[in-house]
């Protein structure tokens, strides 16, 4: 058992939590908490540090013997050290990066087994539906994003260089486990998709005050990407000219805006709604 905080492995630890550039050069992040480990896939597992009592849940154990995996018990106290929280449930697990390419995001299949193929459960025969993400910076909404965006049957996302790290532990807790099955890729800039989204037919549409048309005015079912930017600032003069058509969400009283991770969200579900209004056998109404 490890008990005391100067260990070497609780060092490293604690680096991977705290620097971005540590978790890059390592190609590993942490995941904390017992959902995490539980629906962590096993290839990507590095390895488990967990408290005694944490590891004696019946599932957690089923959970090791399934995967082959013998955690290392750690004391309490030094376990309190190693979490991003205040208040840690006793499991953390180091995992491998992700690494999907392009061609994996925009048609939504990965190299994982576990991944849905095309017409499987959670990525159907639909065109692509993409989200696009300028230089969004706060790990929250990086992560509710990611989580709703599975949940709408979202192919894959790509996020400009400058958004916040997705392997961010606040990221990685906010996802709930999305993380693990939303393929994603860092692109140099929104304009550097021209071509490729070009050739794919996809249609690129910016959420923006500008917009012509309120967002449910559009048509989304044919290969479709939604352009979201920075919390602050909005979408950079060059996304918006990048993009087909702008489009915006009706506000009342005195609301100029939303979050970013609600914006995303609403798009993301009347694309989800059209699809399934046309599909009436994956579970739509006609």
């Amino acid at each position: 058992m490890i008990t005391s905080v100067s260990n070497q492995q609780v060092k490293n630890i604690i680096l991977l939590n705290q620097k971005s550039k540590e978790r890059r050069e390592r190609k590993l992040f942490c995941a904390e908490g017992r959902k995490m480990f539980l629906e962590a896939p096993k290839e990507m597992v590095f390895r488990v540090y967990m408290t005694e009592e944490a590891a004696s849940a019946e599932e957690v154990q089923e959970k090791l013997r399934r995967d082959g995996l013998v955690p290392e018990l750690v004391s309490e106290q030094v376990f309190h050290r190693m979490c991003d929280t205040m208040t840690p449930q006793g499991i953390l697990t180091v995992l491998r990066s992700m690494d999907y390419s392009l061609e994996e995001v925009l048609e939504g299949t990965g190299k994982r087994a576990d991944l849905p193929k095309p017409g499987e459960s959670g990525n159907t025969k639909n065109p692509p539906l993409l989200l696009i993400l300028e230089d969004l910076q706060d790990p929250g909404n990086l992560g509710t994003i990611l989580r709703t965006a599975e949940g709408a049957g979202v192919t894959g996302i790509l996020l400009t260089e400058k958004c916040v790290d997705i392997t961010n532990p606040k990221v990685i807790r906010s996802t709930m486990g999305s993380v693990y099955r939303m393929p994603f890729r860092y692109v140099e800039s929104v304009s550097s998709l021209k071509d490729v989204l070009k050739e794919r037919g996809i249609r690129t549409f910016a959420a923006h005050l500008a917009g012509k048309n309120t967002y449910d005015r559009e048509s989304y079912q044919g290969g479709t990407a939604f352009l979201i930017g920075n919390e602050g600032n909005g979408l950079s003069e060059e996304a918006s000219r990048f993009a087909d058509c702008r489009i915006r969400i009706p506000m009342e009283g005195k609301v100029e805006s939303l979050n970013a991770a609600m914006a995303a969200g609403i798009l993301m579900y009347e694309a989800y709604r059209q699809r399934r209004t046309e599909c009436p056998e994956k579970g739509g109404i006609l």
